[in-house]
């Protein structure tokens, strides 16, 4: 049987009488002073249920693949699920993520040191000399391009580098002129070029 403590909300009796429903016969009334008594409502508020996931790819105004967010139960269950976008986080699941970052991690620490390798070996080798038909003065025929840049380095070092990631200013004259290898987001390396009519 429920208290009437948390039937009724904030109110204050002067008289049992109405008590009578709730409680019983007027004996058991009896038990409570005649006096005001204030009265409490303990509510109780929903409680949200939420689920722990992860995301199995890119989702609009939720987050990116591979990302922990927490998401309400429905959500989950009425469009995540059924589309095969999220999947309910366990710990096996978060170990295995965890493995994945690590590798992830190695990986792009790998690359990045090969790069700055790349980067000390250009800078060490010194000018690459580019041959260019002269014309009058100091000009040349043509320009020196980065497909120009890419084959040089293939003979003189052996190395593959790609055309699209050489940064060359525009080179219409002879002379000694720097050109940019971007050959990671972290590492640049210059590369001096000297240009010169036959």
């Amino acid at each position: 049987m429920a208290s009437p403590f948390t039937a009724a909300t904030s109110l204050s009796c002067t008289s049992p009488s109405w008590l009578h429903g709730f409680v019983g016969p007027t004996n058991e009334i009896s038990k409570f002073p005649d006096k005001r008594i204030p009265m409490l409502v303990l509510a109780q508020k929903k409680a949200k249920k939420t689920r722990k996931i992860i995301l199995k790819e890119d989702v609009t105004d939720l987050g990116k693949k591979g990302q922990l967010v927490d998401v309400k139960a429905g959500f989950y269950r009425n469009f995540l699920l059924p589309t095969g976008k999220a999947q309910i986080v366990t710990p096996g699941l978060l170990k295995e993520m965890r493995m994945e970052e690590e590798r992830i991690e190695a990986e792009k620490k790998r690359v990045k040191e090969e790069a700055q390798q790349l980067a000390l070996i250009f800078e060490t080798v010194g000018a690459f000399k580019v041959k260019r038909k002269g014309g009058k003065g100091r000009q040349i025929f043509g320009t020196v391009t980065a497909q120009d840049l890419v084959d040089i380095i293939k003979a003189q070092i052996q190395r593959d580098v790609d055309k699209r990631i050489v940064s060359l200013p525009d080179i219409r004259e002879t002379g000694e002129y720097i050109a940019e290898l971007k050959l990671h987001p972290e590492v640049t390396a210059q590369v001096r070029l000297n240009v010169y009519a036959n």
